[in-house]
């Protein structure tokens, strides 16, 4: 395979025993599953309960868009590989899978970020929250999140495209992402490797910067709140996103900002799980379970919906 063009990429995947991928294939279908449910849920309920129509939920709502489109990019074709036994994807589909994967999730960190500013507001300027977190900014926000994601990745990615592959193509994990593809390529990639890190680093690290810098200033001002109750009401509303912030970061640093090695794949694919599958699975969970506000509007939801269901059959 020395002089041709490679046009099929191998995954290899989880595992080789074949109940395991069953049984993989079926686990990974639950949790896709669960994880369309439950974020579908937080996308609906702001919705149809005008107490949460507020700037805070509608960037969650556009979040749980965002944790959606992140599982569906890798989660889909690994239970196709799962089911059919198959490891093979072609080039086309990889790089496909690996350019959406990296917006959506360069998206996702942007967002973050506009969440924990808008946090900062509501909290540290409360008086003037509804004036700054207007309807414009906050739309601002979101597409703003969307076109920085698409300016920062589109050179390096069209750099990839026209990269030659010609030697190996097997690459340990999953799905398919862009370092890994980058360093099967047939031609010296070292200063490309080096701007994809420098990418990475600026897009993690600059976004974790602004969500550090916006919960230190919450707690500087929640612990001036003299009252226990309204400290209390104030790390409510900001404990479920630093949760997810922190279940977000921890695994984005450790896959794209520590040192790689053939010893740390294993270690690499659990983490990609845990940032995959994981976080968007927990993430509908973390913000209705430990948010009064949602919990009441689920459940004024799920009652308004038996109640109709009663009189539909009398």
């Amino acid at each position: 395979m020395e002089n041709q063009t490679v046009t099929e990429f191998i995954l290899v995947g989880f595992t080789d025993v074949r109940w395991l991928q069953i049984l993989l294939f079926f686990l990974l279908l639950v949790i896709y599953l669960l994880t369309l449910l439950g974020n579908l849920v937080i996308f609906s309920i702001p919705l149809l309960d005008h107490r949460l129509q507020t700037p805070m939920y509608f960037l969650l709502r556009k979040f749980s868009v965002l944790e959606i489109a992140l599982i569906s990019t890798s989660i889909p074709r690994a239970l196709f590989n799962l089911a059919s036994g198959t490891k093979l994807i072609s080039w086309e589909v990889c790089f496909a899978q690996c350019f959406f994967y990296v917006t959506v999730g360069t998206a996702d960190l942007f967002l973050l970020a506009s969440m924990s500013f808008d946090r900062y507001v509501a909290i540290c300027k409360p008086l003037h929250y509804a004036s700054i977190m207007s309807n414009q900014l906050c739309t601002q926000l979101v597409l703003g999140s969307w076109i920085t994601s698409c300016l920062y990745i589109i050179v390096p990615f069209i750099l990839l495209a026209h990269l030659p592959f010609c030697g190996p193509n097997i690459i340990n994990h999953f799905y398919c992402d862009s370092m890994p593809m980058v360093k099967l390529a047939c031609t010296d990639t070292q200063n490309l490797q080096f701007f994809d890190f420098l990418l990475a680093t600026g897009s993690v690290l600059g976004t974790f910067s602004i969500n550090i810098t916006s919960y230190i200033k919450i707690f500087s001002a929640v612990l001036h709140i003299s009252s226990t109750s309204g400290r209390q009401k104030a790390f409510s509303t900001c404990i479920s996103h630093l949760i997810v912030v922190t279940i977000t970061y921890s695994s984005c640093i450790f896959m794209y900002l520590s040192p790689t090695g053939s010893g740390r794949m294993d270690l690499s694919k659990m983490v990609a799980v845990f940032n995959h599958v994981v976080g968007p699975l927990l993430n509908p969970f973390i913000y209705s379970l430990r948010n009064k506000q949602v919990k009441e509007a689920l459940e004024d939801t799920i009652s308004q919906m038996l109640k109709f269901v009663k009189g539909a059959k009398m």
